[in-house]
């Protein structure tokens, strides 16, 4: 499978070059889920407020036989929890979900810029870290004069920036944006959910010649653009297939005909981060 390369963030916490998703894994079988996804190899596990999942990461961390330093869990601070003093509070009540001293990384999930709030959030995030409930702090779904005011009004730059990328929408400019700001770009539906993109003739041809899943090349597109994807896979055999991305490379011809697939507006639904907003 090769070695799982690391990354090292702005603030010093480092994270494995690919990370978990573990969106609409809840319950037991959440769990077991994710317990799987780290027994094969996964050491970034993701949840959210909004997916309702905390708790089941938790557990799946205690019931994984992983030492919990070695892994990271990232979580995000919904929308309608903006407001400074709900924001502290509720980085607090995640952690009683998931049943943990701290996370490894906590985002604030969209801008909801008509709500004029974010600022007042990382505010709360900068508060957390300094009380070590969360070892890093980023956001996602952020554009870059939204990043440029957080860093403006605090002086403190996100970690990392979890944006829609795949195929259809490969946000060049954002990725530039992020990278100029010292900002990991990480990758949410990097997969895009399975959906026409597994069916593309210049994926499909890259695969087979590769003797690749058609999944491993566009994680492994990602991989090459600088971006850490966060795949989501329930069963162990795509889990596995998933990580095995470092022991082999795609040519400049491979990446070339891929961006041949980049759409003005790919994006899986209208969800512009300047206008759109979720609670």
């Amino acid at each position: 499978m090769g070695a799982i390369p690391t990354l090292t963030l702005n603030d010093g916490l480092t994270l494995p070059a690919v990370g978990f998703g573990a969106y609409k894994l809840n319950g037991e079988a959440g769990v077991a889920a994710v317990v799987s996804a780290i027994r094969n190899g996964y050491r970034l596990l993701d949840s959210a407020i909004n997916y309702d999942n905390e708790g089941a990461v938790g557990q799946a961390v205690r019931q994984s036989g992983v030492a919990r330093a070695e892994l990271r869990v990232a979580s995000k601070l919904p929308g309608r929890r903006h407001a400074y003093a709900d924001a502290i509070a509720t980085v607090e009540e995640s952690l009683s979900r998931a049943g943990l001293d701290y996370f490894d990384l906590y985002l604030i999930h969209w801008p909801n810029p008509r709500q004029g709030l974010y600022v007042e959030a990382w505010g709360a995030l900068i508060e957390r870290r300094k009380r070590s409930l969360t070892r890093s702090i980023g956001v996602s779904n952020f554009l870059p004069e939204q990043l440029d005011r957080l860093i403006g009004e605090t002086g403190v730059t996100p970690s990392v920036n979890r944006i829609e990328l795949h195929p259809y929408f490969p946000q060049e400019e954002q990725r530039r944006g992020d990278r100029e700001r010292g900002v990991l770009t990480q990758a949410w539906s990097p997969l895009l959910r399975a959906n026409a993109l597994f069916r593309e003739p210049a994926i499909v041809r890259v695969a087979a010649r590769l003797g690749r899943t058609v999944a491993q090349v566009v994680l492994r597109w990602h991989v090459q653009l600088g971006v850490e994807p966060l795949p989501k896979a329930a069963s162990a055999e795509r889990q596995v297939e998933n990580l095995a991305l470092f022991d082999f490379a795609l040519t400049a011809e491979d990446m070339a005909a891929i961006a041949t697939l980049a759409r003005p507006n790919g994006r899986l639904r209208d969800q512009d981060p300047a206008r759109y907003e979720e609670f």
